[in-house]
């Protein structure tokens, strides 16, 4: 199942080193190696990007946003960052102005960068997350600038912030995101595609009732209690998203592989869902520590914000410049961004059913074993009433299985970390403290668990695996996705240096080459 899409991604890195070599040499990404910092909330040893980034991330753990749309949002801030950055350097060109908004070299001073960014930055901020305006309004102001003033001169760093990112929210409006649900008549970011279930909803608490399924290969929907004790329903989040337009690929489908999931009936699907039930019952502290570290639901950073917070930690390992993080978090975030319609445009693509559904409608009425519950263990339970290794109120996230957006998001930004630093190594070290779990509050883990990583695909990796420890996707969504990734990775770091080298381009039909490796 996996074979065609991994030898796909063997054959595009093999065919983007030699370029990715060259034009790496030309933009300063790869720095020096350096002992381990911490990837806690930002301070003022951080530069200023890492610090606006961290308000970014605040206000989306303060937001209802999906995973695709705060993919898009961190794009769309660190893309007017890297705009007003590149006014004051003497070779990237931004992807709006192109170097129209470049200034003389007498006003390249560290001050002036600051000044450029926090203004972009904020301007970005406020229009993503308006109901966050108070505090981003407080953190201007800490920084010594009016987070009310208008520039009439934009020439002047403030001016140069404003109009580099009026100009990416301006295009952005246009993306077929749907930000105002203008296109829907909606809510922001709704579907205006009229997309249809043909399941009925499952009511996650109840016995398997074969007669909601009308058909087995296709998603269905969750019915219930969320965190605050409603009854909810969830429909398919964003199923238009892959029709959203990216930064470094021509459109979502170029990724998208010709088979998808293994269908239902089929020995590959019942081996796939068999894993599982199998890796459910022997479920250890550790995995169960992995699932929830990479989990990243409602309330949190999600998991393209993850990956931001990892690159916290990669600034201060390697002691980044103001110049370096504007390119890294431009670079790390279009990379997310262009993941997740991939992956969504493959989940509307296929629809594919969920584990929830797929291991109910396998084994329903049979006896198994199985994680059966918080605080449960293992037992043997009706196959029918399985579920996940995931929080009561968030038992599987509402859109379609395949591929993994966790694995996509995941293996796309480990990607571009390792183009940018020069290696692989990452040398990351967290603790899950004991009884931390939010699925077995105060029982997982019996002791802290100790989570490192040697290096970003190994990271990636195991975000991956973490979804199949949690029961959410079998094992062709995590390895589809994670092959998906590491393709995006590499043509939005190629795409990015380009910008670097002054040559950014609004398009990819600049980098055919790669579009059609991905297509072999």
């Amino acid at each position: 199942m996996g074979g065609t899409l991994f030898a796909r991604t063997r054959l595009s890195r093999a065919a983007v080193a030699v370029a990715l070599v060259a034009v790496t040499a030309l933009t300063g990404g790869p720095v020096g190696n350096t002992p381990a910092a911490s990837a806690a909330p930002a301070d003022a040893d951080d530069t200023i990007v890492v610090r606006w980034n961290d308000m970014l991330l605040d206000s989306i753990r303060n937001s209802t946003l999906g995973p695709p749309m705060v993919a898009r949002a961190l794009a769309i801030a660190h893309t007017c960052v890297y705009d007003a950055w590149t006014a004051y350097n003497p070779i990237a060109a931004g992807t709006r102005y192109g170097k129209q908004l470049r200034r003389p070299m007498a006003e390249w001073t560290e001050a002036n960068k600051t000044e450029a960014i926090s203004y972009a930055a904020h301007r970005a901020a406020v229009h993503l997350f308006p109901g966050r305006r108070a505090q981003l309004d407080e953190f201007m102001a800490a920084l010594g600038y009016d987070p009310n003033h208008q520039p009439a001169d934009h020439t002047s760093p403030a001016g140069v912030g404003v109009t580099a990112c009026t100009a990416v929210l301006a295009f952005r409006h246009g993306d077929a995101s749907n930000p105002d649900g203008s296109l829907s008549g909606g809510p922001p970011y709704s579907d205006w595609t009229g997309y249809r279930t043909v399941n009925r909803p499952m009511v996650v608490a109840e016995p398997f009732d074969p007669s909601t399924v009308v058909d087995p290969n296709r998603w269905q929907p969750l019915t219930y209690p969320n965190k605050q004790g409603q009854t909810v329903t969830p429909g398919y989040l964003a199923p238009h998203w892959g029709m959203v337009k990216p930064f470094g690929i021509k459109a979502g489908s170029v990724n998208r592989s010709r088979s998808g999931q293994p269908k239902y009936g089929s020995p590959e699907f019942l081996r796939q869902h068999t894993d599982l039930l199998t890796t459910s019952a022997n479920l250890t502290d550790r995995q169960k520590a992995i699932a929830e570290y990479w989990a990243d639901g409602p309330n949190s950073e999600q998991p393209p914000g993850h990956w931001q917070l990892l690159a916290h930690f990669v600034s201060r390992r390697d002691h980044h410049t103001v110049d370096q993080d504007a390119k890294m978090f431009f670079a790390l975030s279009n990379a997310v961004m262009d993941a997740g319609i991939v992956a969504w445009d493959s989940k509307r693509a296929f629809e594919s059913v969920r584990p929830i559904t797929a291991i109910r409608m396998l084994f329903n009425g049979k006896q198994v074993r199985a994680w059966a519950g918080p605080g449960q263990g293992t037992q043997v339970i009706d196959g029918g009433t399985w579920k996940p290794y995931q929080p009561t109120w968030f038992p599987t996230p509402p859109f379609p299985e395949y591929i993994s957006g966790h694995s996509t998001f995941s293996a796309a930004s480990a990607e571009v970390l390792r183009l940018f630093t020069g290696s692989d190594q990452f040398g990351y070290t967290t603790t899950f403290p004991r009884g931390a779990s939010l699925v077995e509050p105060g029982i997982s883990p019996a002791n802290d668990v100790v989570l490192q990583w040697a290096t970003f695909s190994e990271a990636a990796d195991e975000a991956g695996l973490s979804r199949r420890y949690g029961g959410i996707h079998p094992e062709s969504g995590d390895l589809q996705g994670r092959a998906a990734g590491r393709v995006i990775g590499a043509q939005t770091w190629f795409k990015a240096t380009l910008c670097f080298t002054g040559m950014c381009t609004d398009t990819a039909d600049s980098l055919p080459w790669l579009s059609t490796v991905m297509q072999q």
